[in-house]
């Protein structure tokens, strides 16, 4: 007996199914589904912190953009065309309202509204050391090479990261993420152990 010789399956484009995936979700928002905003949310998170960073802010402040963004399309969800075109429709808010808010930040604040703090107990001075450690291991991140840095910055925000995501976000081999946050991770704590300052705070 022969069997049956099955057609080799065609490849799946990652990508395009990731748009038709977005798209649908897309279109149950519109729906009232209030889970498919979540999926979007837990899907391209990572990618919109990455956009809101590259423009020089700090992690609160590309909160504040990423929360804005979500906050716009909810907003104007019938207004979007070509549901495939989400994560580009989403990328161009965040990158708009990043690069206001960076403009805003570079404003100089009149000294006469500035109000001097009392004189700090243990919780503040607690408060000023970890301000000073942070500030020193935002310090030594800047020496790492930009592809670490944005590698980092956007695997550091979820716990389980797509790497899907990140391979189109970023343009780099699925295979590559992993071997290359473990090389990015080292070389971030050879860097801080030999920094003084950080040993010390």
């Amino acid at each position: 007996m022969t069997q049956d010789l099955q057609p080799p399956a065609a490849p799946v484009d990652a990508r395009a199914s990731r748009r038709e995936r977005l798209a649908a979700c897309l279109v149950r928002a519109r729906a009232g589904d209030p889970g498919a905003i979540e999926e979007m949310v837990h899907d391209l998170n990572p990618l919109l912190w990455h956009v809101a960073r590259s423009q020089g802010l700090d992690a609160s402040t590309a909160a504040d953009v990423v929360q804005t963004t979500w906050l716009e399309l909810v907003r104007r969800l019938h207004e979007i065309r070509v549901p495939e075109a989400l994560a580009g429709w989403l990328t161009t808010v965040a990158r708009n309202e990043a690069m206001k808010v960076h403009r805003r930040s570079r404003q100089v604040i009149p000294t006469d509204t500035v109000e001097l703090p009392d004189a700090p107990g243990p919780d503040v001075v607690d408060d000023l050391v970890a301000q000073e450690r942070a500030r020193s291991l935002w310090r030594t991140f800047a020496q790492l090479s930009e592809r670490c840095q944005q590698l980092l910055r956007v695997v550091a925000q979820v716990d389980r990261p797509d790497y899907t995501a990140i391979s189109e976000a970023m343009g780099m081999p699925h295979g590559s993420i992993g071997p290359t946050r473990g090389r990015c991770l080292t070389k971030l704590r050879e860097l801080l152990l030999a920094d003084p300052l950080w040993e010390a705070l």
